[in-house]
């Protein structure tokens, strides 16, 4: 969840051969603000300014070249006055860098941002010391909650051909022909519509040619519908509903949270599924399956990934409640916005990796946003505590971890495990994907002292369908959610809707 960064380069500059430049004889103030802010105040003295001035020139003096002298043979004071602006700069920043690192060092400081501290308005006196102040974020110090011996209630089932003739069933749905229908659309059934959302005359947002898979709630990133279905009931092609729907409290435009504004939503078209058999040519389709028990046989071992999320999701609620317990300080309100993206990021990787379709993603990301500022909390409290078990125990990260999770988010999106990496590469999410190997580990380790209770388990009916719109217009985060039209054929791995 959070990334740890360097406050200045990891060593002062050198200039004297193999030996380092004397630490500076900083002062430091450091004023905690809130459990995860400090506002640090630092001042250089005279001696340390003089001390690089003097270095400094003494570099420039081999190679100065003023009119009237050979390179290197003007006199010093003449050096000094011609370059002293350039050098001013040069020192200003060497004394940044170097102060930085020291305060860092010193203080024991555990960033987990880059510090806010503004450059342009950090002077060079001709006297005096050198002062500047800059704010940062930190990990916070807490006493250790006791983890070993936790009792934790784990969700237990045995995959069923019930459970699999559903799964089939979602996917011949993936596979199916969409019919013109004239009437009015049963719960199932597949609509084309528009959407307008008003708060009394202003209109909020709009979507246009939406399919909608008529259900019984419908999900939006930062509302819920129930009753969508009955609400449909008796709406035909033309036809114009309305619907009263209220917005998430942590909506992204603050205004608007909380309150309840008017859905308006036209039916374009209606269109009924007529599901394909499975023949021997659809079987070659999915993945080259010769017969329908190879085919079951693949979707019965999706369904047992799928219920291991379902289990390591709710033993990890179940610790991060025990863990955070105790954990009643606050973060700040910028961290957790900031964070939020990121916790959306891990939940859509970790549901990639266990099979999940892109259906069930969008729903489960529509829920998250909508209490993603509490849920972001959490989990960032959490993360700190795994985090000082994982540094006491030596837990850390391997190339063959990175490269087992990227086989296995290849493995369920058909796509080459060179290709995910170089994805993951280029959105910035290798940290989330460290952070989430750490997590994963240190979990098991506190799992590993653990007293388990089985629990029977049910896997979640598909009684929404998620639409990748937002109310109010604007989302939280801006994450790439992959957008499935229904009528495309989906790969097996992505096709059991859960």
């Amino acid at each position: 969840m959070s990334e740890s960064v360097a406050l200045a380069p990891s060593s002062p500059a050198d200039t004297s051969g193999d030996l380092q430049r004397p630490p500076l004889n900083i002062g430091v103030v450091v004023e905690n603000v809130s459990t995860c802010q400090r506002r640090v105040k630092v001042s250089i003295p005279r001696e340390d300014i003089s001390r690089y001035f003097d270095e400094a020139v003494g570099e420039l003096m081999p190679s100065a070249v003023l009119p009237g002298f050979r390179a290197g043979r003007a006199p010093r004071t003449l050096v000094t006055s011609r370059f002293k602006a350039e050098l001013s700069d040069q020192i200003r920043s060497k004394l940044l860098a170097d102060a930085m690192t020291q305060v860092s060092e010193q203080e024991k400081l555990s960033p987990i941002s880059e510090p806010e501290l503004d450059m342009g308005a950090v002077l060079l006196p001709e006297t005096g010391p050198m002062t500047f102040e800059f704010s940062l974020e930190v990990r916070p110090e807490f006493e250790m909650p006791e983890w070993k011996g936790l009792a934790i209630k784990r969700p237990t089932r045995e995959i069923s051909e019930a459970d699999v003739d559903e799964s089939l069933s979602h996917l011949l749905r993936e596979r199916s022909k969409l019919v013109p229908h004239d009437g009015a659309p049963a719960e199932g059934d597949l609509v084309i519509a528009n959407l307008r959302f008003l708060d009394g005359d202003v209109v909020l947002s709009e979507a246009h040619e939406l399919e909608i898979i008529v259900r019984s709630k419908l999900s939006l990133a930062d509302a819920e519908l129930a009753g969508f279905a009955k609400l449909l009931s008796k709406a035909k092609p033309g036809t114009t509903v309305k619907a009263d729907i209220t917005i998430s409290p942590e909506a992204a435009v603050e205004a608007l949270r909380g309150k309840t504004v008017t859905m308006e939503l036209t039916v374009l078209e209606v269109k009924k599924l007529e599901l394909p058999e499975l023949t021997a040519d659809l079987l070659a389709e999915l993945g080259s399956f010769e017969t329908v028990d190879e085919l079951r046989a693949a979707f019965r071992k999706q369904l047992e990934n799928q219920l291991e999320w379902h289990r390591r999701r709710q033993v990890r609620q179940q610790v991060a409640s025990a863990l955070t317990a105790s954990a009643t300080w606050d973060l700040p309100p910028d961290l957790l916005r900031r964070q939020s993206q990121r916790e959306l990021e891990r939940s859509i990787l970790e549901l990639r990796r266990s099979g999940f379709d892109d259906d069930s993603i969008r729903r489960h990301v529509n829920e998250l946003r909508q209490t993603v500022m509490a849920s972001t909390a959490r989990a960032l409290k959490e993360h700190f505590i795994l985090e000082r078990i994982a540094e006491e125990h030596a837990i850390a990260d391997t190339a063959a971890d990175y490269d087992e999770e990227i086989r296995a988010i290849a493995g369920q999106s058909g796509e080459s495990p060179r290709r995910v990496r170089a994805s993951l590469e280029k959105r910035g999410l290798m940290d989330v994907l460290r952070n989430q190997i750490i997590e994963r580990k240190t979990l098991d380790l506190v799992t590993a002292s653990a007293s388990f209770i089985d629990t029977p388990f049910e896997f979640r009916k598909a009684d929404s369908d998620a639409v990748d719109h937002a109310v109010c217009g604007a989302l939280v985060g801006d994450e790439e959610i992959p957008t499935a039209t229904r009528t495309e054929a989906s790969e097996l791995p992505t096709a059991a809707r859960r």
